[in-house]
């Protein structure tokens, strides 16, 4: 009885694995087994291109399943599962068929696979062309970047068979894209490179240029005659790009030349044969000159003792007999010739793009300064006050922002709170200011600006004593991360261009005050003639105190938006204050479209400079302050003058 049951317990074991030996995926593994086995990175390619050549969608489980060690092998009969651990330490095999569990084991009865990183390098190389056609779209798009990361030429003919299939229009637009460029580096077919480079040409992608730099590298080489090669030009000995030293370098590492005997290398020779004092019977005190060295040099050479030196008709002699040329790696003309001329596309439209780039730059940087002098265009070109104190209140609002951001955790709603409350809070300070110093010294310009200067300085002490001396974050809102793309070159970001909103809001606001609300015709009178205004009922000092209020609190608004990208501290002020001042003059005084026609100026010299000469960042600062100081020459009262009566004052 116990040798039936046993007969039959051998009988399904047997069954159970002659079962599992027939499956389609155990099939091809054990075709492959002693390699499998081995998992040698010398070895174990046929194995996975067999694996990958039985077009078993499983062959993706596997090759997961593998890489990350978790395959083990049956001993008794070497069939390949997938296992899991149990709690009592033996293991749970899974068919690879579909997954199902088909028995356990102990661990003393299975082995291991742990490839190593070689191996696993090419099993992530196998498991891509699996992973292109994944229903994961996550899948299809790592696979995509694991392919632009190492392209290979196994890889193209995968790539170009998910593209009919992809239903994702990013990563169809991703995958064709990376099928043109795998095209023309790595495609057999020379019309369909060329068709590739043509049609991707001009294109101002990072990587479009840098799959071209290979097919346009080129290496210099030596040759009697012309070589039969595709060659990219014959370089002239003595020009730029060869000097006749490097060119006779060439010649030494080609072995077509001696080496030149310089002079360090004369004097070790020398230095090895003293003997006794003497070099060839020569008195080593008697070789102070150069032409003494060499005459024992020369002695020595005649001996056997030392390499023939080189003399300058030799290296003549030698440069006369050789050509250089400059070969290019790309073995196809045709290749090389719609590489280069596709290049030469691509660079024409990187220039025009890198143009567009700085002109939104200097645009961004003119609404900035626009923004941060718009009050002081109020303050001292309205009311003819030099307030050194701008800066301050710049400072005043971003610090305003940052305390709101401390009691409203939410960005968004923060940033809405303290674009109010700054203009409320700097405007009562431009007011405080107004009524207790600047009332008293109208018409008393450097009193003013001394006594603004110490209302600057006592502002930066008190926000130090109150913040410290530290940088204070003060955060965008998230909508506002990151920059619009127009293309590879061409970038902005969404703080920029929400400053420039900000300026153009606030260029509507002033000109809706000055032209459209009393208060504005009131400024505007006691701007042109204090007294006949306050003969009409107009309150002169009621006016001014709004009117430095007014570019006091937008000021504020100001340090908000410049908080945003900029650092706070209590010196971010003193950033500003120049430029404001700069803007304003330049501009014209009293004119608020001459002051953004100065921001414009501005910010557009300053950024062509750092453009120029982007490694010296004072230089912009210091060439435009001298532009600005041969412009006054010219235009004393700025872009756009005052005219009539105001002009004259």
């Amino acid at each position: 009885m116990k040798i039936l049951l046993l007969a039959l317990c051998f009988a399904l074991s047997f069954g159970h694995l002659a079962t599992a030996q027939t499956t389609p995926v155990q099939d091809v593994l054990q075709s492959q087994r002693a390699l499998i086995e081995k998992s040698s990175r010398r070895s174990i390619g046929p194995a996975i291109d067999a694996l990958v050549a039985s077009g078993l969608p499983q062959m993706q489980t596997v090759f997961e399943v593998w890489q990350a060690k978790e395959m083990w092998q049956r001993k008794a009969d070497g069939l390949f599962f997938a296992a899991t651990k149990n709690a009592d330490g033996t293991f749970t095999l899974l068919d690879f068929e579909d997954r199902g569990e088909v028995g356990t084991a102990a661990s003393t009865d299975l082995k291991q696979l742990k490839p190593n990183s070689g191996v696993r390098a090419m099993i992530a190389t196998a498991l891509v062309q699996f992973q292109l056609s994944d229903p994961d779209p996550a899948k299809r798009a790592d696979a995509l970047n694991s392919i632009a990361r190492d392209p290979e030429v196994a890889l193209l003919a995968p790539l170009r068979g998910s593209i009919a299939g992809e239903t994702d229009e990013d990563i169809l637009a991703r995958k064709t894209r990376l099928e043109r460029l795998m095209t023309m580096a790595y495609d057999n077919d020379i019309p369909s490179r060329v068709a590739a480079i043509t049609e991707m040409s001009g294109d101002l992608g990072v990587d479009f240029r840098a799959t071209l730099n290979p097919i346009l590298s080129t290496t210099r080489v030596v040759a009697q005659t012309q070589p039969d090669a595709n060659i990219a030009q014959e370089v002239n000995v003595g020009s730029d790009t060869l000097t006749r030293a490097d060119a006779y370098a060439l010649l030494v590492a080609a072995g077509d030349a001696p080496v030149e005997i310089t002079v360090d290398a004369r004097d070790a020779t020398l230095e090895a044969q003293i003997d006794g004092g003497r070099i060839a019977g020569f008195p080593v005190a008697q070789l102070s000159t150069e032409n003494a060295r060499d005459k024992v040099y020369d002695a020595l050479v005649e001996r056997g003792l030392a390499a023939p030196r080189v003399t300058q008709a030799d290296i003549a002699a030698s440069l006369a007999s050789y050509r250089f040329f400059d070969v290019y790696a790309e073995p196809s003309q045709v290749v090389t010739n719609a590489a280069e001329a596709a290049v030469s596309a691509s660079q024409t439209r990187v220039a025009i793009s890198q143009v567009a780039d700085l002109g939104l730059d200097a645009l961004s940087l003119a609404s900035i300064y626009f923004l941060a002098a718009i009050g002081l265009a109020i303050t001292f070109g309205v009311m003819g006050v030099i307030n050194m104190a701008h800066g301050e209140f710049i400072m005043m609002g971003a610090y305003t922002g940052y305390v709101v951001q401390q009691f409203v955790p939410n960005h968004t709603a923060s940033i809405l709170i303290a674009v109010p409350l700054a203009f409320a809070v700097t405007f009562a300070a431009g007011v405080a200011l107004e009524r207790l110093v600047v009332r008293w010294l109208y018409h008393r310009p450097l009193e003013t600006l001394l006594a603004t200067f110490g209302v600057s300085i006592a502002l930066q002490q008190l926000a130090k004593n109150i913040f410290g001396t530290q940088a204070r974050p003060l955060t965008s809102p998230p909508w506002l991360d990151g920059a619009w793309a127009i293309n590879d070159v061409v970038s902005i970001s969404y703080i920029r261009i929400a400053i420039f909103v900000l300026a153009f809001l606030f260029l509507a606001l002033f000109l809706f005050i000055m032209k459209l609300t009393r208060l504005g015709l009131e400024t505007r009178a006691v701007t042109q003639n204090p007294k006949m205004a306050a003969s009409m009922g107009i309150n002169p000092d009621r006016v001014n105190m709004l009117t430095f209020g007014l570019g006091s609190g937008i000021a504020g608004i100001a340090g908000v938006a410049i908080g945003l990208f900029a650092k706070v501290t209590s010196e971010m002020g003193s950033d500003y204050i120049v430029q404001s001042f700069m803007t304003v003059v330049v501009g014209g005084v009293g004119n608020i479209w001459g002051t953004l026609a100065g921001a414009a100026m501005i910010g557009g010299f300053q950024k062509g400079v750092e453009f120029l000469n982007p490694s010296n960042t004072l230089a912009a600062q210091t060439y435009m302050i001298i532009f600005i100081i041969i412009f006054i020459q010219f235009r004393p009262r700025g872009i756009i003058a005052l005219k009539g009566r105001a002009a004259g004052d």
